[in-house]
């Protein structure tokens, strides 16, 4: 089946944060929205169909997961990744978000180290600091176009913490890291005793040929200390669906985590989670395979017109993902605030401001381009348009 990414649908007053709160957040309606990391392409059907299905029976009672959910994810993750994984290594989780902020409950107390790597998704300090816990940073450092690992800040950061949470692939800066460098990683924690969250969203998004490493496969020691999370709601376009899973295979460690979703009732998915779950991992290849070509072809796209027309603005291309984080320093303005102004005033466009992934990422826009290409076209020629003026 080939499918239609073309399409323009109007998202305007369905209560999308993507487009109705943006006069909230920049006190103007007249933007084209590319921030919100969701797709304004359709829905795959196979999802929409398992909704209609189950809304055919027209009690919406409390939810139990199949077998077949269970068997769904353990074929999709063996297939694509080579990752092996029995029914109780896994457990529903409410959201990634949410998990890790479950994770980091049940394996730390409050006053514990948590070391991250910005820029890097906000969500991540906000759990540590919301839970009292205090984030280390180790940042990134972009080399040649390409966000790497600093492992001497890593060996330090890592001193003293409990945790480690590792976004892989990283978002914002759309990273597939590598086997050589997650083995790195997984040898400095395993030096410092320091147990992995896994941020594994954008896992099925990965561009060739680059290929996707589950952090618990990279070593016999990751597997023995990794809390994975990953889900099929970001790549399937349906957030607003809460579902995803963790897979643990430590059962010292599954006990401690699991028996804290469990003890305090936060394991149970809404009547639709399991199902669309389900059906994404089960009819999604396809879909999948074709929303990536488009994706990276958009990608491509801004790529192109930058360096024939915007210079200034670089793009970080991913390897995984369909957001571009903009080099945007060269354009010399004082202060982020001002940037982002630029983009807002100016280009009309409202992107991820790159300062909340962390003071690194100042200088920087991030920008989503899962959108029809006509819209990806009309925001290049907002922005050229006010680049010019400047």
């Amino acid at each position: 089946m080939k499918y239609n990414f073309d399409e323009l649908i109007e998202r305007r007053g369905t209560n999308a944060i993507k487009y109705d709160a943006m006069k909230e957040l920049w006190g103007r309606e007249d933007l084209i929205p590319m921030w919100v990391a969701d797709m304004d392409f359709r829905t795959p059907p196979f999802i929409m169909e398992a909704i209609r299905r189950r809304l055919d029976h027209e009690v919406l009672g409390y939810t139990h997961p199949a077998d077949s959910y269970y068997e769904a994810i353990i074929r999709w993750v063996d297939k694509r990744y080579g990752m092996k994984v029995e029914r109780d290594d896994l457990h529903y989780i409410p959201g990634i978000v949410p998990g890790i902020h479950h994770a980091v409950c049940a394996l730390t107390e409050k006053g514990d180290k948590i070391a991250i790597q910005p820029p890097v998704y906000h969500p991540f300090r906000q759990v540590i600091e919301g839970t009292g816990r205090v984030p280390v940073c180790a940042p990134l450092v972009l080399r040649d176009g390409r966000f790497c690992m600093d492992f001497d800040a890593l060996r330090r950061a890592l001193e003293g913490c409990k945790l480690f949470i590792l976004c892989n692939p990283h978002n914002p800066g759309g990273v597939v890291w590598t086997q050589e460098e997650l083995e790195e990683v997984s040898r400095l924690c395993e030096a410092c005793g320091v147990t992995v969250i896994s941020d594994e969203i954008h896992a099925d998004m990965v561009f060739a040929p680059h290929r996707h490493r589950p952090f618990a496969t990279v070593t016999p020691w990751a597997r023995e200390h990794t809390v994975t999370f990953m889900a099929p709601s970001k790549v399937f376009n349906m957030p607003g669906i809460i579902v995803s899973q963790a897979i643990v295979y430590n059962p010292e460690l599954r006990e401690c985590f699991y028996g804290y979703i469990d003890q305090n009732d936060l394991a149970m998915g809404n009547v639709f989670s399991y199902l669309v779950a389900e059906a994404a991992y089960t009819e999604g290849e396809e879909w999948l395979t074709q929303m990536l070509d488009y994706a990276q072809a958009n990608i491509r796209l801004v790529d192109e017109r930058l360096k024939e027309r915007m210079p200034k603005i670089k793009a970080v291309l991913p390897e995984a993902s369909f957001l571009i984080f903009l080099d945007c320093r060269e354009l010399g303005f004082a202060t982020q605030a001002e940037l982002e102004s630029f983009f807002v005033n100016e280009a009309r466009l409202g992107l991820n401001n790159g300062s909340m992934f962390g003071e690194e990422g100042t200088g920087f826009m991030r920008l989503n381009v899962a959108a029809p290409r006509s819209v990806v076209e009309q925001a290049l020629q907002q922005l050229e348009d006010a680049y010019a003026r400047l």
